[in-house]
């Protein structure tokens, strides 16, 4: 009976908790808020880069197409006029000189500059370039500059032809020298380094044609030679300073195209009679004064005759390069002091600074126009 009991009073606690569970309400947890992410999308590859070409075309002045590497950085020079322009542009690139720089170079330039092996050049001098020395030495390019020859097409696609590498022809004259180095920078890749040499002679040129148009001009002969009795003529190629800034007296027949100029005969000079002489360096400027045929003439009795400077080349051309630019500023100076508002030695740093990659002190500025500047003694006073 006992055990009956028992079993019911289970019974009836068990429904009872049963329902008390029924009745009580199950709490569901409250959704947790998450930040919305947006599915990163997956990692595309980078576009490849377009390689560069390994070569490029290029037009030179004479219109002959030819191909290029796209990075140059071995050049070689044709002749000493490209070796001047050249330098003063990409000296770290040039594989080789045209002709040995004066001794004097060495004043001014570091010596890797000036010990470069000789390449010859490509017209006029001692002889042909020298082809074997040319292969040697690595270059990527044979750059002419200057007056093109009339056989220049013929010559360069020849040149071309026989070692492999391409030669090609820039344009250049005093006047245009600033195109030259604009063209020059397209074909060395150096175009920013180019623009500041063509703005110097584009602004320069600009300065000397002002100068040129308010003065008179001084009757004038440019004189060279053992004798003195060469003469740089009018019209001619390595006139174009004379001609621009003075009354060139030197009027003849046939002006020669040579550096050497047309020789004449002391006759004619005193026919001409200039009122100014440049010696070139190397004539008879330091005893013209004594020779009596000489000191006939007006420019000899007033002591206004003058000796080109020469450091590292001849100013006044002679290879007739860029350097004429400080001939003009020189020449300028010389013949007009009140039109030619500029100091000399300022001016000729800045160009040693531009183009010699040099800084100029004003001992050596000295000692390069020291039979320069202002007139000498009259051997008549």
């Amino acid at each position: 009976m006992k055990r009956l009991f028992a079993f019911v009073l289970a019974a009836l606690l068990a429904v009872s908790l049963l329902g008390c569970a029924a009745e009580t309400p199950v709490e569901t947890p409250a959704p947790v808020e998450t930040e919305h992410v947006e599915p990163t999308p997956a990692a595309t590859p980078e576009a490849a880069e377009t390689p560069e070409p390994a070569v490029r075309q290029f037009t030179d002045s004479v219109g002959r197409t030819v191909e290029l590497p796209t990075q140059i950085e071995k050049v070689a020079i044709s002749g000493p006029f490209a070796q001047i322009v050249l330098f003063a542009l990409c000296p770290d690139k040039l594989v080789g000189i045209a002709s040995a720089w004066d001794e004097s170079a060495e004043k001014y330039l570091a010596t890797e500059y000036y010990n470069l092996p000789e390449l010859g050049q490509l017209y006029g001098g001692k002889g042909d370039m020298n082809l074997e020395t040319l292969l040697a030495s690595g270059a990527e390019v044979v750059i002419d500059v200057g007056e093109p020859k009339d056989s220049i097409v013929e010559d360069l696609d020849a040149l071309t032809e026989q070692t492999g590498i391409p030669f090609v022809h820039v344009t250049a004259t005093t006047e245009t020298m600033g195109d030259a180095y604009r063209k020059l920078g397209e074909l060395t890749g150096m175009v920013e380094e180019a623009e500041a040499l063509a703005a110097y002679c584009d602004e320069t040129y600009a300065r000397m044609l002002a100068i040129a148009e308010r003065v008179e001009k001084a009757n004038l002969l440019y004189c060279l030679g053992d004798a003195g009795q060469n003469v740089i003529a009018t019209g001619s190629y390595h006139a174009e300073i004379i001609d621009l800034l003075s009354n060139n007296l030197a009027v003849v027949d046939d002006p020669s195209s040579k550096g050497s100029g047309n020789e004449v005969d002391m006759e004619q000079i005193l026919l001409w009679n200039p009122d100014v002489i440049l010696f070139a360096p190397g004539s008879i400027y330091a005893s013209v004064g004594e020779d009596a045929a000489w000191q006939q003439v007006t420019a000899i009795q007033n002591g206004a005759y003058y000796e080109v400077p020469f450091g590292p080349y001849n100013w006044m051309g002679f290879p007739p390069s860029v350097q004429r630019y400080l001939g003009m500023l020189w020449m300028a100076k010389v013949l007009y002091p009140e039109a030619a508002e500029y100091d000399l030695y300022t001016e000729v740093a800045e160009y040693f600074r531009l183009f010699y990659h040099s800084e100029l002190t004003e001992a050596q500025y000295d000692a390069l126009v020291a039979n320069s500047i202002g007139a000498v003694e009259s051997p008549a006073a």
